[in-house]
């Protein structure tokens, strides 16, 4: 049995790449790559639930993706191509081009900033807030049966710890790309 804890370990130890010496700080490797495969796992399974939303709209992924951008940040007088990039973490000229074909099947309204001609702000049509609705009860079912047991401080202390681990991933890529 001592051998297959001490095979099992060895396994969790990540090995030299550059001929430095790397010691990970903090939990247990092992631990860590657990909170990953579970993240990964967890992504996945959204993308499964935004999928069917997706299907039942007959629109893609990422344009359901942009709508709830849209629906979250917008505060009544649209919001920026550029605002929602930053939120989805993908490029404007990709927002623009989904929200051109969102707008095309009536579920985005996109103007021109009145302060900034060259801004586009945009906005969900009456028909996006009713497909929305007609889907909000099919939501609830679902947040329940996850979020049930989870109390305000719970989601609290989970969104600082997770808004924490997002920004620490953002300059851990940043500084993986400029070694690369």
């Amino acid at each position: 049995m001592a051998a297959k804890t001490a095979t099992k370990k060895k396994s969790s130890i990540r090995r030299k790449s550059s001929g430095r010496e790397v010691t990970p700080l903090g939990p247990d490797n092992a631990l860590v790559r657990q909170f990953i495969w579970d993240v990964i796992s967890i992504n996945t399974h959204l993308e499964e639930i935004r999928a069917i939303w997706a299907r039942v709209l007959d629109i893609t992924c990422p344009q359901w993706l942009i709508l709830m951008a849209v629906n979250d940040l917008d505060q009544g007088k649209g919001i920026s191509v550029r605002d929602v990039s930053t939120k989805l973490h993908v490029d404007p000229s990709f927002v623009t081009t989904q929200t051109k074909h969102l707008e095309k099947n009536g579920f985005m309204r996109r103007v021109p900033s009145k302060e900034d001609a060259r801004v586009v702000l945009m906005s969900l049509t009456d028909k996006a807030y009713k497909q929305l609705a007609n889907l909000y009860s099919r939501q609830v079912v679902a947040d329940n049966l996850v979020f049930s047991d989870f109390t305000d401080r719970t989601f609290h202390d989970l969104n600082v710890k997770l808004s924490t681990i997002k920004d620490r991933l953002a300059s851990a890529a940043l500084t993986i790309a400029a070694e690369s």
